[in-house]
């Protein structure tokens, strides 16, 4: 039994609790078997056999997939080892864009061989140390039976791809799309730095009411609203084109207030200093020589106002409005210009010029595309739509 320390019972007890070697290895076992249950639950959906999940969420919408890294986004995971594989799915997601799943189930069977060992009483950094030579081992032998994949040989990447999606949900559209995913790639892939390849310079734009075979790759920018003219052009070749993120519409304050005209001479001077203030900007507008103006989403008011909007009717300008904050830098990387923030700004150096822009249907819905030779001149992203 153990004597009572100079401390007190609390020294004592903390000595005992020091001394308790099962605390550790309950740790480790409690953190195998969390992981376990996370490899359990997305074993079933890996390989060309393997089974759909139906995830629903808190808020009632369903999601069917057999990808581990979205399975493992949508479920609710609170202990911290298992929380390291979702982050383990993830990156390889991000570096790999596959085997998000092969990851898992690789990373379960080897903490279910180590439960094994940890058993037979073998010390844990052994354990970890074997496994890092068996990783450079297998390294070695996975390099000796690679082959090697040449990025201008098309109809490898297309045999690539095709494995990839046969085990996606569009499996039997995989020799249509595997064409079209190698092709988006390979536009924007630089030579001498194909590692260095943005994914996000590829846009998937998705439509209701289509199928898969209308699914088409454009070497340009679509955008998903049509254009805001009323008689205004629906097609324009040799756009220039003025991206801006101002508003032309009646300035506020910006605090809420009210205007109380007690006649109808003040309401005339009103509306005489409104078409005046968006009369100057229009003839900005001209002056610049723009017949296509692409307008940024504004929250605080009308990003374009309908005199507005009539006036750039009359000059033969095509609007295309609400465009969403998060795209500004697509749409400038794409277009190789510069956001106009004032005014003052808006001149014609600061224009870009485009073959043609239109307004065209796609399964029901109309849309604004801008395609031309000029997309080759720029590091150009694509689109995908559905």
């Amino acid at each position: 039994m153990t004597a009572p320390t100079a401390g007190g019972d609390g020294s004592r007890n903390r000595t005992l609790a020091y001394k308790d070697k099962s605390k550790p290895a309950d740790i480790r076992q409690s953190n195998i078997n969390a992981a376990k249950a996370v490899c359990d639950a997305i074993r079933t959906s890996l390989g060309p056999k393997g089974m759909d999940k139906m995830i629903q969420a808190g808020n009632g919408e369903v999601t069917i997939t057999n990808d581990g890294a979205t399975i493992l986004k949508q479920i609710n995971v609170i202990h911290p080892a298992a929380k390291m594989l979702v982050e383990l799915s993830r990156a390889q997601d991000v570096e790999a864009g596959d085997g998000t799943t092969s990851v898992v189930v690789i990373a379960g069977a080897l903490l279910d061989a180590a439960e094994k060992l940890l058993h037979r009483g073998i010390h844990p950094t052994a354990i970890s140390e074997s496994f890092q030579r068996a990783a450079v081992l297998a390294l070695d032998i996975l390099q000796e039976i690679a082959t090697p994949v040449d990025i201008t040989n098309r109809e490898l990447l297309i045999k690539c791809a095709s494995t990839s999606l046969n085990s996606k949900v569009v499996s039997q559209h995989s020799t249509q799309l595997a064409p079209l995913a190698v092709d988006a790639v390979l536009k924007i892939v630089e030579p001498g730095r194909e590692q260095a390849c943005n994914l996000k310079d590829i846009k998937v734009l998705r439509q209701l009411g289509g199928t898969v075979e209308d699914t088409e790759l454009v070497e340009g920018i679509v955008f998903p609203q049509r254009s805001s003219n009323v008689s205004g052009p629906k097609r324009v070749e040799k756009a220039k084109i003025a991206f801006i993120q101002f508003c032309i519409s009646p300035p506020k304050t910006d605090m809420d207030h009210n205007v109380i005209i007690s006649d109808y001479a003040a309401m005339d001077r009103v509306l005489k200093e409104e078409r005046a203030y968006i009369l100057n900007i229009v003839k900005q507008i001209k002056k610049a020589g723009c017949n296509v103006l692409l307008v940024q989403k504004s929250i605080l008011r009308d990003a374009v106002s309908d005199l507005a909007l009539h006036f750039l009717d009359k000059i033969k300008c095509m609007v295309i409005k609400d465009v969403e904050r998060e795209d500004v830098e697509f749409v400038c990387k794409s277009l190789g210009c510069r956001p106009i923030a004032s005014l003052d700004h808006f001149v014609p150096e600061n224009l870009v010029t485009a073959d043609l822009v239109e307004e065209v249907g796609m399964a029901g819905n109309r849309m604004v595309k801008i395609t031309g030779e000029w997309m080759k001149e720029v590091f150009e992203p694509q689109y995908w739509k559905y």
